[in-house]
């Protein structure tokens, strides 16, 4: 089979590997049909940020079962699925708590184990997620994105009839925007320095696309002033300067979800930080996209707003090709992100 390999430092190669096996009763054996490139995994090919070396990258998904272990009773062969990358212990006690993002015990396909950016891959039953059969297998690769955005909401109890402002309009960011807009939010605003992620943010249905390169943070707490109260902030874009920004322009009792995973350490002012107290702001950290029962209502959701074709994707993808093409497009990255999600088809 091929698999799109990382050597570490941009070293991204094609190479033909053997199927995997079956190794547990647990295992199933999966034909890759479309799988994408995840944002986290950028630092993994440029900047030694992988487990390990050579590895197959790829937890963003979607295949047919080929096989399985004895043990799974749930699947048949042909099934639609989807890849839940993480396997926690379910044994621990945040897992019987039902936290599983706060298990310390977690494996993780695609990071800790090979990944989907290959024609083939082995995985537990409980990291697959079965698609409905009216879905698009590839929509299904989408799943795990859009349910990063969806447990913000969850931890947040919901964003119906709240003012929802997304900081960063990148993959992740226009997901949440949509999905919040399909789920009653009053309205969606999209803030980024990027005019053109604006412009598509404004095509895909945001009431409000503010540039923050060209406007101060008092200017969008002004032009968000109709939207003042009721407001949900989701920060999608992982810098100091827009964690900063999330406070800063939020209204009266906010809710602040931080969503971005941070790499440079983060300073706040004095006067920022008066701001979560004088505002009485609510923050919340949100990490990864799991619930009880498990994998959790973020999975449902996300199927059913694909299934009923609520969401629109294909003005994310920015690349699709086979796994030459697709390995090209990583290469030619060269550690800079993503400027729209680049998927490697199979089928």
């Amino acid at each position: 089979m091929k698999s799109v390999v990382i050597y570490a430092e941009g070293d991204v190669c094609v190479e033909e590997r053997p199927v995997p096996p079956l190794k547990s009763e647990e295992d199933v054996l999966v034909k890759i049909a479309s799988s994408g490139l995840c944002g986290s995994d950028i630092p993994r090919i440029f900047a030694h940020g992988a487990h390990y070396y050579p590895i197959t990258l790829g937890h963003e998904f979607s295949g047919y079962v080929e096989s399985y272990g004895s043990e799974v009773t749930d699947l048949q062969p042909g099934d639609a699925v989807a890849c839940v990358p993480l396997l926690p212990c379910f044994d621990c006690p945040q897992c019987k708590r039902g936290f599983y993002s706060l298990c310390k015990q977690y494996q993780f396909v695609g990071s800790r184990s090979e990944g989907g950016h290959a024609d083939y891959i082995v995985v537990n039953r409980a990291n697959l997620y079965r698609l409905p059969s009216d879905m698009p297998i590839d929509d299904g690769a989408f799943i795990e994105p859009i349910t990063v955005g969806l447990h913000a909401f969850t931890l947040a109890q919901g964003c119906e009839n709240k003012n929802v402002v997304i900081v960063g309009a990148g993959t992740i960011g226009l997901l949440a925007m949509q999905c919040a807009k399909e789920l009653g939010a009053k309205s969606v605003t999209a803030i980024d320095i990027n005019p053109e992620k604006l412009e598509l943010a404004r095509k895909l249905g945001a009431t409000h696309a503010l540039n923050s390169r060209e406007m101060k943070a008092e200017d969008i707490q002004a032009a968000l002033a109709d939207c003042r109260f009721d407001q949900l902030i989701v920060e999608t874009a992982g810098t100091p300067q827009t964690v900063s920004l999330s406070i800063e322009i939020a209204g009266p009792r906010a809710q602040v979800a931080l969503v971005g995973t941070l790499h440079k350490d983060l300073q706040l002012p004095s006067a920022v930080f008066g701001q979560i107290l004088r505002k009485e702001l609510t923050l919340l950290g949100s990490w990864m996209n799991y619930s009880s029962p498990w994998p959790g209502v973020e999975w449902e959701t996300a199927a059913k707003l694909l299934t009923e074709k609520r969401l629109q994707l294909a003005p994310l993808i920015a690349h699709q090709g086979n796994a030459e093409s697709f390995a090209a497009a990583v290469k030619a990255l060269d550690g800079a992100p993503m400027q729209g999600k680049i998927l490697l088809k199979l089928s």
